[in-house]
């Protein structure tokens, strides 16, 4: 090829590309910020701040600031998850010459379904049938007394080839509710260790010599496992959940356990030194969440807690929709209910500020919810008022907020499930939309539950039910414990209607990013209120399932 022609091929490529990007200029997405940038200029002689504006939109930014430092407190979880990997607890430095005595508590109320599955597993632990006791701690005011109480008397008769050391205690009030029936447990506990399993749980065989020889440090007072979740492929709502949970014990736990500043036992999946629950005053009841309690008001007091990440422990997701908002909202209310009992403590105390501040925002984190209630109720005046500004002011100030605030969810569970799941976690992508929604979901009835806590209205320990199923097709007795929400799902769907006009004036007014934003919203609220009013109407399409050929897969019905 002569020089002169390569010359001119290469003077037709630039004029080539020079007339390409002159037609995206006119056409394309340069044409059209441009076009939205001169527009940014069509009210400019024509709005004028003013004081109404003014009182709309300060609690607008108050609210979303906020919500971001909630958000970025997320990252820096993830930050203290990597940066102390090398603290992460695995094998005990020492070991106990001779095992300890080892008192089981499970906790029931109501729990037809799945005591003897749980009775069953802690019969079959391994360990010393001389080192350890079984306390069957029954509240129930059904026929799960009469079922206990005959299947307890079958393991202590020997009915899986030897006695068990196990005993049944009924009591005829649930004075303290779960709380109470701890304390009453204790009075008559023998072993110098107390292990926690929830009716719902299945520890493993292994569970008690992978966790006790932890205690063998004398700082030590409590050590958590992780809950791992039976019933998984159950349905698209367990998948949901299991991801939300899985963030909690991976980065959350994980994360704090890591750093070295206070976290908190679970319920479930446990153990405390007794001496130590003796030393922090005991199991109280004025507080929904009676393990964050403890677990703040012993570690004030110096004792060392563990978090054993490789130590599973599988239990039963809620599969319908009710029975995860109660269960929610009971930890909503009962962490702030802790965090007015025990923050100030805390902030008198003479720990480190970062295991204060990182205190604070635990024990507050709910607050978030009404703060999506006044956000809610902003938002369309907000985007009225700040149309008249231009959009390019918007994007500016929201990208980086919600950045902060919303992308930061996304980007902590995907987190977590690499961290369990290193060869299949990029799935998870598929359910972000849902987890997401799921969340703001739950807005309307955890706001309640956190006004509740904060104006100090008491209420009963709702039990989250259990049914004992598995997997896709399996058909639960839910209508023995089903409750109904009242009228709670139908603001849902009215509120998820207003989200859906929101997405009609912003599409209408050429503001498009904020879109994918808002459909969060509506997703969330009529999936929550569907699924709330629709629970347990599926069942009959699962009767005639046969049960060895059912796929494990998930399916987009929720319950």
């Amino acid at each position: 090829m002569h020089a002169g022609t390569a010359a001119q091929m290469a003077g037709q490529k630039i004029v080539s590309v020079y007339s390409m990007i002159l037609f995206a200029q006119k056409h394309g997405l340069l044409h059209y910020l441009r076009e939205q940038q001169l527009a940014n200029q069509t009210f400019a002689h024509l709005y004028h701040w003013n004081w109404f504006d003014a009182a709309l939109l300060t609690p607008y930014f108050v609210v979303m600031i906020i919500l971001a430092f909630y958000g970025m407190h997320r990252y820096q979880l993830v930050w203290l998850y990597y940066r102390n990997a090398k603290n992460a607890a695995k094998d005990p430095p020492q070991k106990f010459d001779e095992l300890p005595f080892v008192t089981i508590q499970l906790p029931i109320f109501n729990e037809q379904f799945v005591i003897e599955r749980l009775i069953e597993a802690c019969c079959n632990l391994d360990y010393p049938r001389d080192r350890f006791e079984i306390q069957v701690l029954d509240d129930s005011t059904d026929e799960t007394r009469q079922v206990a109480a005959e299947i307890v008397e079958r393991y202590r008769n020997g009915c899986n080839g030897q006695p068990q050391p196990i005993v049944h205690i009924h009591r005829t009030n649930r004075y303290g509710y779960k709380a109470g029936a701890l304390d009453h447990g204790l009075k008559t506990a023998k072993g110098e260790y107390v292990a926690i399993f929830d009716a719902d749980f299945v520890p493993p065989r292994d569970w008690l010599m992978q966790v006790i020889h932890h205690f063998a440090e004398p700082e030590i007072g409590m050590v958590q496992t992780r809950w791992t979740h039976l019933n998984r492929e159950y349905s698209f709502l367990t998948q949901v959940e299991a991801i939300l949970l899985d963030g909690h014990f991976v980065l959350e736990h994980g994360g704090r356990s890591r750093s070295n500043v206070f976290f908190n036992f679970n319920g479930t999946a446990g153990m405390w030194r007794r001496c130590v629950i003796d030393d922090a005053g005991g199991w109280q009841h004025d507080t929904l969440t009676e393990d964050s309690d403890l677990s703040y008001r012993a570690q004030i007091n110096g004792w060392r807690f563990k978090y054993l990440q490789h130590v599973e422990c599988p239990a039963e997701l809620p599969i319908e929709m009710t029975a995860f908002k109660t269960q929610q909202a009971r930890w909503a209310k009962g962490l702030i209910q802790t965090s007015k009992k025990i923050l100030p403590r805390v902030l008198r105390s003479d720990e480190p500020f970062h295991t204060k501040l990182e205190a604070v925002y635990h024990l507050t984190a709910n607050l978030s919810y009404p703060l999506m209630i006044v956000l809610s109720v902003l938002l369309m005046p907000a985007m009225i008022i700040r149309f008249y500004q231009g959009w390019f002011q918007m994007m500016l100030i929201d990208v980086p907020l919600f950045m902060a605030s919303t992308f930061s969810i996304s980007s902590f569970y995907l987190v977590s499930q690499k961290e369990l799941y290193p060869g299949r976690w990029y799935k998870t992508f598929l359910y972000l939309p849902f987890l997401m929604s799921l969340g703001i979901g739950l807005t309307l009835t955890n706001t309640r539950a956190v006004m509740e806590a904060l104006f100090g209205i008491q209420s009963s320990f709702k039990r989250t039910p259990k049914y004992s199923v598995k997997r896709r097709g399996e058909k639960s007795q839910a209508a023995k414990y089903r409750k109904r929400l009242g009228i709670v799902p139908w603001i849902e769907l009215l509120v998820g209607c207003y989200f859906a006009s929101t997405i009609w004036y912003a599409i209408a007014n050429e503001n498009y990013f904020t879109v994918p934003f808002l459909f969060l919203f509506v997703l969330g609220y009529w999936y929550t209120g569907l699924l709330s009013l629709l629970q347990g109407r599926f069942e009959r399409f699962r009767g005639g399932a046969n049960l060895d050929e059912s796929s494990p897969k998930p399916f987009p019905v929720g319950v």
